[in-house]
């Protein structure tokens, strides 16, 4: 039988309720202190993902600009046809390309208690001393002194770098390499990350 006339208590206790009435904002209950307090967040309230950072890397101007430029080529290859649909078509196809270069950029983002760059992901707590790395040390890092045993995923056009050790022993991979146009503020949610 139901003693509460309410939810039942199971296994994992999503919801208290006394006389048929539920109650999440912990408060008092008809009227009375309610002497031990419960405090738990159903699967259906709770917050979204906890995006501490997030970029996307999206190609530079010039490389945008190298695909507008294929809106004039295709635009010749249909003038024969119609003036019209070669302007509409060239104008298409280049949109088109430029959309797909921006929204099939790599996404570097700290969330929910991970790093992820690109498809990849490790947990924040794996991770050892990140180092940002510009000018100089970017180009050695991305060239001569990148390690055989270092995961990385870098990108034309921008710069800065970020290396992060990797503390998991059993992992072949010893740190990640990767590109960022912030990575102080990369390196700073990292860090906000490990602490929580």
């Amino acid at each position: 039988m139901d003693i509460l006339d309410g939810d039942e208590i199971g296994p994992c206790i999503t919801r208290v309720g006394i006389n048929g009435h539920v109650r999440r904002d912990n408060g008092n209950v008809h009227g009375f202190d309610h002497s031990t307090r419960v405090m738990h967040i159903a699967a259906t309230t709770a917050p979204a993902s906890d995006v501490v950072y997030r970029e996307r890397l999206s190609p530079s101007l010039w490389t945008l600009l190298s695909a507008a430029v294929l809106a004039p080529m295709v635009a010749l290859v249909f003038v024969p046809l119609d003036p019209t649909i070669a302007l509409a078509t060239g104008v298409a196809v280049a949109a088109a390309l430029i959309a797909l270069l921006v929204f099939s950029s790599p996404v570097v983002e700290v969330r929910d208690g991970e790093l992820r760059v690109g498809r990849a992901h490790i947990p924040v707590d794996e991770l050892g001393d990140a180092e940002p790395l510009w000018a100089e040390d970017a180009r050695a890092a991305r060239g001569p002194g990148l390690s055989r045993t270092s995961w990385h995923m870098l990108r034309g056009g921008i710069d800065p770098v970020v290396r992060v050790a990797i503390t998991d022993p059993g992992d072949p991979v010893t740190d990640w390499v990767f590109a960022t146009r912030t990575p102080d503020r990369v390196i700073a949610a990292i860090r906000r990350a490990q602490s929580r």
